[in-house]
């Protein structure tokens, strides 16, 4: 068993491969590791060059002509903004220029009115392969599905030069290429969403992904209260029912998009859950547990 750690996405990541010696395994998981470099590169908003600052850049004024892969995420982002009723909006992002979780500060709300009014995927315009935010200050943001998307496709890369037992992991959300060589399944810890260093379960996997969605990543706490990087794109302000929730499913990019979407819905969230049919485990601001298996 190799594990082959590294940065990526504002975080810790891990490549875990079995079956191989060490030579082979640092060789394969090389690609795995490119492929994930590739996505950020592309895909980053802190990247002058890549896709999506590109398009924040021509907001207000020209297309931008998207290729195939963009599209495709272009397209799912749609979907999910329309079964989330608009909940899931990757033109939210801009939100984040008021809230800075490094700082104890609640922005005001003239801040969050004007910066809501960049905010509404329905706004966006598409013409065949073209792509448009109609007004100066808009912004795309992929960072509630870069990161399970680029976990997915390093995945998939890795299977395609033979990986056939390992995972891998970016900070978090872990998508499983296989069993262990001797086919049995992996134990994916879940993490305590108030203990750092603690897990409130250990879940075996074999295959598919787990994502994990929580309001301990980026937070401060200011009179009582926790607020966290997750904002509703209708108030601009952070969710607050779910400590963390985590679901199994067959691809990192369903299990986050899932997990976001139960975070934005609040209590409404725990139905929308048991409909969606996948495995899931999620933790209310009680404290309480609320699981399927």
């Amino acid at each position: 068993m190799h594990r082959f750690e590294f940065k990526a996405m504002g975080g810790g990541c891990e490549i875990l491969l079995a079956g191989l010696g060490k030579k082979d395994a640092r060789k394969l998981a090389a690609h795995g590791i490119k492929e994930v470099s590739r996505i950020e590169r592309k895909y980053s908003r802190y990247r002058p060059d890549s896709v999506v600052s590109l398009i924040n850049a021509s907001a207000g004024k020209e297309w931008r002509e998207c290729d195939e892969e963009t599209r495709a995420l272009l397209d799912y982002s749609e979907a999910l903004y329309r079964s989330s009723a608009g909940l899931f909006d990757v033109t939210s992002g801009v939100l984040r220029k008021a809230w800075n979780f490094d700082k104890a500060e609640v922005p005001s709300q003239e801040a969050l009115l004007t910066l809501l009014k960049l905010v509404g995927w329905n706004r966006v315009e598409r013409m065949e392969s073209a792509f448009r935010l109609p007004e100066e200050g808009m912004q795309l943001d992929f960072g509630g599905i870069g990161k399970e998307y680029a976990a997915d496709a390093a995945a998939e890369v890795l299977a395609d030069h033979g990986a056939r037992h390992g995972y891998v992991n970016l900070a978090g959300d872990i998508r499983i290429i296989g069993p262990k060589p001797e086919g049995e399944p992996w134990t994916i810890g879940i993490r305590d969403p108030r203990n750092s260093g603690g897990m409130i379960a250990s879940i075996p996997v074999s295959s598919g992904a787990i994502a994990t969605s929580g309001d301990y990543e980026r937070f401060f706490e200011l009179e009582g209260r926790r607020y966290c990087h997750i904002l509703n794109p209708v108030t601009g302000f952070p969710v607050t029912f779910w400590r963390s929730v985590s679901v199994l499913a067959p691809l990192a990019t369903t299990a986050g998009s899932v997990t976001t979407i139960t975070m934005l819905l609040e209590a409404e969230g725990l139905s929308y859950l048991k409909d969606s049919g996948f495995m899931f485990l999620a933790v209310d601001q009680a404290g309480k547990l609320h699981y399927n298996h």
